[in-house]
Order: C-alpha cells, then structure tokens, then sequence
C-alpha cells in the first residue's frame, strides 16, 4: 500500500493554502496582483509504456501564476501618485541591477529631485531640454527641475480686432498727427504689456486714428514714449487699409516690424530696447459694429520660478512656473510583455525580465496597446477577498481529504500487521 497520494496531496494543499494566504496578505498592496495554484496529476512510467489501467501516484504543484488583470483605481491626494490604466508596467531602477518593472505607482520626490519608490528605485523615462522639448530615444531616471525659466523678450504681436467703420475721420487739422493726451485726435485705444530681454514689462498702447475712408493709421506708444517718429512729430507704425466690405486688410500685407525705444517704468527703473518686433493685423475688420478686441497676444515673458508639477495621461511630466508658462520636464515610458506571466516577482511590488516574459516592448502611455496614465491615483490589489475565502474553505477541505486518506492506509496497513 502506497501512501504517496495522500502525501502529495498534503503537500498540494498545503501550497495552495500558501498561494491563497499570500493574495490575503496583499489584498491592500497597491499593484500587487493576484496568484493562483496551478496542479497537475503524477503517473509512474512503465518500463514498456503506461497501461490503461494505471494508478496515479498523486499530484504536484505544476505552477504559480499570477493574474495580470486591471485593479481598481482609487483617487489620492498626492499628484504623482500614479497609475496604469490598461497594459504596461513602470520600469524602475537603482542605477546598478537590471530593470524592474512595477505596477505600483506610490512615487516620491528624492533629495536630488528623481522620482522614487519605497525600494529608492527611480522612475525611468525620456528627459527634456532646456527648451522643454521630449528627446525620446533610451530611457534615463527622470528628475524633477529645480530652477526657473529665464526671460524671453517680445517678438511677435498679434492683434485681432473690429474698428467701427461708422466712425468719423479724426484726424488733426494742423499740428501734429496725433495728440495722445486729447481723445479727440483718435477714435479707439487699447494697451499689452510686452516684454524686454531682461523680463520687464513694458506698457505698450496702442491708439487707432481714422484719417479717410477704410484707412486708419495705428499709433503707439511705450510707457508714454512715442514709438515710430519722436514726441513732437509722432509717426504711426502701421496704417491699415480694409476691402471695401471691411471683412479683410489689404494693407499692410503680413505683419510689420516696429522698434520700442528704451523706456523708464513708473518705478523708476531702466527698460532695454526691443527691436525687430512682428507686429500683425492681419485679423482685423471693420463693420459697422461697436469697436472691440477679441484676442491680443504677445511671446514674451518675464523669468519664472517653479510653481507645481502636474503628470499628463500621455506620461508628460509638465513643470509649470509663476509666470504662467508651462514646459515639459520629461515624459514617463512604460512597457508591456508578450507573457506577462512569465515575469519573475522580486518583490517590493516588482517584476524582473526572464526568458519565458520575453523582451520588453516599451513606448509611451496611450501609445499602442499601452494603457494610459492617471495622475492622482493608485491602482489596487485586483485580489478578491471573498473569492480568496471560499478558495481557504475549500483547500481546508481538501487537505482534511487527503489526510483522511493517509489515516485509511494507516489503518488497511494495521490490519495487515495484525493478522496471525
């Protein structure tokens, strides 16, 4: 008699319980994804094959596979806790041993400004130049910038607006073209602030002067400096000339150049000059309606100090700055595997490469069949914790089965011993 089955089973039993007491134990592990015992039946070989009425000799462990399906995903307070919402694993790494993947996205910022996990493993990515631009190509340890943006002085000036075509010719008389302190010397103004090479702003106004039928002559001034001829005899800088139903410009074709002469604020303080400055107005119009801008824009800025850092779905990790601008300081790559299962763990919420996962194939979130990314946000244990109990009853059970079968065997094996 053969107490092999029994044993087996046992020892099946008692892994399976160890499989089940795992997941519990990680059912509140952010990333951490469910395991299954998988058993196969034994069979002795016969030295000249198997017969049909072969007895098996009880079953093993054949594997312990993990289960890659999504968790749920729960909202945090902390915006670069991150998670995967579909296909792919963050790669992480100490800079020594090979990369790990993870699905846990509970990420920090080090003191030298990288983003890590529990483990100090750094989160791996594309970097960003100096101008914000992604350079994609192999992936590097992101890191967070530190200092601000410099200064960009003004380059371009777009100006989209309607003048009232029902407005009377303003033009003076005599003396000067224009006469900014006397409203009577032109029909509409508006002003924008522009910016010089070391980030000051500079007032700039504009004044809009009807001198004849569908012609206006455009004035301006910066910080009360006339720009375009001098202060005794201002010039315009542009004079725009509309088709006669006022829908498009005729003139000036493209934009225009203007100069802005050095200034001093009302603080007292030093403007630099600013040449060469696209000035276009090329979306005006002039109906018979009430004067109005609809949009005013400039390109330059003042210098910045980082101000807060925000992750994008696409995995771009966006530095924003106190002067409203916005640039990319790096975009997070992920990857996915043909046979996920065949990822060995490693622990601390990590896998490694192994020859049945196969090599990884990494992108950007959304790109592919990667899922995307959710910033703000953890993904869960995808355990489910009343299956996992039914499981425990049910290989209680079965472990109270095979020892049953072991104490039968115990007692045929008595009897035998005890006959006379």
């Amino acid at each position: 008699m053969s107490f092999q089955q029994g044993l087996s089973g046992l020892n099946a039993s008692s892994k399976n319980l160890e499989v089940i007491g795992n997941n519990i134990a990680n059912a509140n592990t952010y990333g951490s994804k469910t395991a299954r015992a998988e058993f196969a039946d034994v069979y002795a070989a016969a030295l000249n094959g198997a017969g049909t009425n072969s007895v098996g000799i009880g079953t093993t462990l054949a594997a312990v596979a993990q289960q890659f399906t999504q968790g749920t995903i729960t909202s945090t307070e902390n915006p670069i806790d991150l998670a995967i919402n579909g296909a792919g694993f963050f790669q992480v790494s100490d800079g020594f041993n090979p990369v790990a993947y993870t699905r846990n996205g509970q990420f920090k910022v080090d003191r030298d400004g990288f983003l890590v996990n529990n483990a100090q493993q750094r989160l791996m990515g594309y970097a960003a130049n100096a101008q914000g631009v992604i350079q994609p190509g192999q992936a590097v340890a992101l890191q967070l910038p530190t200092g601000g943006v410099s200064p960009t002085p003004t380059t371009a000036i777009k100006l989209e607006m309607n003048l009232d075509a029902r407005l009377a010719v303003t033009t003076p008389a005599a003396g000067a073209a224009i006469d900014y302190s006397d409203a009577t010397t032109y029909n509409n103004a508006t002003s924008l602030n522009v910016f010089d090479a070391k980030g000051q702003e500079v007032a700039l106004t504009y004044y809009f002067q009807k001198s004849a039928a569908d012609t206006w002559n455009v004035f301006a001034t910066a910080n009360g400096v006339t720009v375009g001829g001098n202060a005794a005899a201002p010039a315009p800088i542009t004079t725009i000339t509309f088709a006669a139903d006022g829908s498009t410009t005729t003139a000036p074709v493209g934009a225009v150049s203007i100069d802005i002469p050095p200034t001093v604020t009302a603080a007292g303080a030093d403007t630099l000059a600013i040449a060469g400055v696209q000035f276009d107005v090329g979306q005006a119009t002039q109906f018979g309606s009430a004067y109005g801008v609809t949009n005013l824009s400039q390109d330059g800025f003042t210098a910045g100090q980082l101000t807060a850092i925000s992750i994008e779905g696409d995995g771009i990790v966006m530095a924003r700055y106190s002067n409203g601008q916005a640039r990319p300081a790096g975009q997070i790559e992920i990857a996915t595997f043909r046979n996920p299962q065949g990822l060995k763990p490693m622990g601390d919420n990590a896998w490694a490469r192994s020859y049945a996962s196969g090599d990884p194939i990494v992108g950007v979130p959304g790109s592919g069949n990667l899922g995307v990314l959710q910033a703000g946000a953890l993904e869960e244990s995808n355990v489910d914790l009343t299956g996992e109990l039914v499981n425990m009853i049910t290989a209680q059970r079965v472990y109270q089965a095979n020892a049953q079968t072991i104490k039968t065997q115990d007692q045929l094996m008595q009897t035998l011993v005890n006959l006379r």
